[in-house]
């Protein structure tokens, strides 16, 4: 079987995963994948999904997006700076996991705003995608799409 070109994606993982100390069987069952098929991926044998990569890389506990650009998914020129800053906010010790969700949903919201607004899937983002990150920094958000304790809006004055 010919090696496929995947930016030198296989070489990166095998040395994410010593660098984190973990057998391939290891590797293979906490990212809910085969044995043989991450071998494959590490001697460049097989080009993974997205959804594959996405599973290694909450594995290894590294930014999914570097492993897009170096599988050519995402394009690095274009993808550089996004990647960059998403994989920031993804390694920040400080903040939990719905931080740094929740920061990953208002930074795109901005992109969108500024033209650039499309989701690591492709998928373009809509007003409602904006509305609901909105209301997750405010607070809690209701069935019906209101604050649930939003409470007074602190930009009005008493008259």
């Amino acid at each position: 079987m010919a090696s496929l070109n995947v930016g030198n994606l296989g070489e990166y993982l095998r040395e994410q995963r010593r660098n984190a100390q973990l057998s391939l069987r290891q590797l293979a069952d906490a990212a809910g994948v085969s044995n043989p098929y991450l071998s494959q991926i590490e001697r460049g044998l097989r080009k993974p999904s997205a959804e594959v990569l996405q599973q290694v890389a909450k594995a290894l506990r590294i930014s999914a997006e570097t492993l897009y650009v170096r599988a050519g998914i995402l394009d690095a020129e274009r993808d550089r700076d996004e990647v960059e800053t998403r994989a920031v906010i993804i390694a920040d010790p400080t903040l939990n996991e719905r931080q740094k969700q929740v920061l990953l949903q208002i930074y795109e919201s901005f992109r969108k705003e500024n033209g650039f607004g499309f989701d690591t899937a492709g998928e373009e983002n809509t007003d409602e995608d904006t509305a609901s990150v909105a209301g997750a920094v405010r607070g809690t958000r209701t069935a019906d799409g209101d604050d649930a304790d939003a409470g007074p809006d602190p930009r009005q004055t008493a008259s």
